[in-house]
């Protein structure tokens, strides 16, 4: 089995707009239940954690660091999530992140494999 990044996020411009409250609560025991299967299946590595819509972003520009707001440079997009997971292949994992059902309301889920050092 290969680990694999499940990031979730969301892309935060106004043509996405935000879910309403009650689209968060209805969202939230799905979310709940599809990460409980995923448990149950010994599939979860690292269990979900959230993240802020704030961050900084370091930059080496002109023999200098420089720190930026915000986890872009134009604001974009906003990590929600993110936790790692157990599967076979590539496939599996974009089989098992397809389950997330915050998906419909405008969630992104990234998947990334974790490379082992040589």
């Amino acid at each position: 089995m290969q680990e694999f990044l499940l990031v979730i996020y969301r892309d935060l411009t106004s043509a996405n707009p935000a879910p309403s409250p009650e689209q968060m609560k209805e969202a939230l025991r799905p979310y709940q239940e599809w990460i409980a299967g995923i448990a149950a299946q010994d599939r979860l590595v690292a269990p979900p954690k959230r993240w802020d819509v704030d961050g900084r972003v370091i930059k080496h520009e002109k023999a200098k660091d420089h720190v930026y707001n915000g986890p872009y440079a134009e604001g974009k997009e906003s990590i929600g999530g993110l936790f790692l997971i157990k599967a076979k292949d590539y496939d599996e994992a974009v089989e098992i992140a397809k389950g997330c059902p915050i998906i419909k309301y405008g969630a992104i889920v990234e998947v990334r494999m974790a490379i082992t050092a040589a």
